[in-house]
């Protein structure tokens, strides 16, 4: 397993710190190249077909929902906040700027736990990180807001998300998610909140400005 030293070099070596397009307030660790870096990802990890490095870059999902969050903090503020599958963490640091009392961010890959702490020293930010499968049962991390990006982006994830996510309602939580409508979105169980136009890397979206939407789990 990488160690924590390593995970950090390997996201420094590999980008650097940058606005957030549409998210100024936050700066996060990108790469300047999508391709290459998923490139030299595949062969860091010894074999092709591998996910994309998330951390990396600022996705249309969770740049519209760090937006909202910002724009309208008593969504967050003072209350407890998990970002899951938080990628670079922008969403969770989205809610620490907008006055949330405590936010963990959760993720699997050691490489995006190293760019989300990176990250929070960067814009001087206390996010605490969790990295396991919370969808999976790994742990427990219970929250008054649930905030997720670019989370429905094949039909296993997208099933598991929202069955996480409607258990998170159960108890209480309020559930948020930043999506651009992409093929698994669970329309059915979601309640359209507001729709932004996203500037976007083409080189992984196909256009340069994406209408995205804040979804509310029902």
């Amino acid at each position: 397993m990488v160690s924590a030293e390593d995970a950090e070099a390997f996201v420094r070596e590999h980008s650097g710190l940058a606005p957030v397009a549409y998210v100024p307030e936050v700066r996060t660790y990108q790469a300047d190249d999508a391709m290459a870096l998923w490139e030299r990802t595949e062969e860091r990890d010894g074999a092709p077909g591998v996910a994309p490095p998330f951390w990396a870059f600022p996705w249309a999902g969770g740049q519209a929902l760090a937006r909202y969050v910002i724009d309208h903090p008593a969504v967050v503020a003072g209350r407890n906040v998990l970002d899951i599958a938080a990628g670079s963490g922008l969403v969770g640091l989205a809610a620490s700027v907008a006055g949330a009392a405590t936010v963990v961010a959760n993720e699997i890959d050691p490489y995006a736990i190293a760019a989300i702490r990176l990250n929070a020293a960067a814009n001087r930010r206390a996010i605490r990180t969790y990295q396991g499968n919370l969808v999976g049962g790994d742990g427990d991390v219970r929250a008054d807001v649930v905030l997720a990006g670019d989370v429905f982006y094949n039909q296993d994830m997208a099933a598991a998300m929202l069955a996480f996510f409607q258990a998170a309602r159960a108890r209480g939580a309020d559930v948020l998610v930043g999506d651009p409508g992409r093929a698994y979105v669970p329309f059915d169980d979601l309640d359209v909140v507001t729709t932004f136009y996203v500037p976007v890397i083409r080189d992984l979206e196909d256009m340069d400005v994406k209408p995205t939407m804040v979804w509310r789990v029902r």
